[in-house]
């Protein structure tokens, strides 16, 4: 997921591929009051149009940055989200929603892939 301004993901559980657009990065204290990066995306499929906006806590990115020594950038947290909107898709867990909250665990695992696709291997916990 090294494009994460423009890509496809699919299919859902109902057979769409989506044409996904990246919209903005911003920290939601000033938008909801929230401690949290959002990421919000805009998706495409057989002429629906639905935005989505992926919010993760700031603090579990603090830690996740701080235990798999990633520097924690505007680039990364958005690659972060669209792994997580890609599983949303793809399984059709909380297709719903326009605001999903993506958890420390979740994170975990999308560093990993992260990690992995860059060639690199994520350190021990410290």
């Amino acid at each position: 997921m090294r494009n994460f301004r423009q890509f496809e993901v699919g299919p859902d559980p109902f057979g769409r591929k989506w044409q996904v657009l990246f919209k903005w990065l911003q920290t939601a204290i000033s938008l909801r009051h929230s401690d949290t990066v959002d990421v919000k995306f805009v998706l495409e499929a057989d002429g629906a149009r639905v935005q989505k906006q992926i919010a993760m806590p700031h603090a579990d990115l603090l830690e996740l940055s701080r235990r798999t020594g990633h520097e924690m950038s505007d680039a990364w947290c958005s690659r972060l989200a669209a792994l997580h909107l890609k599983r949303m898709v793809e399984s059709g867990e909380d297709l719903e929603k326009d605001l999903v909250t993506v958890r420390l665990g979740e994170l975990s695992g999308y560093a990993a892939e992260i990690a992995r696709e860059e060639g690199a291997e994520m350190p021990a916990r410290r």
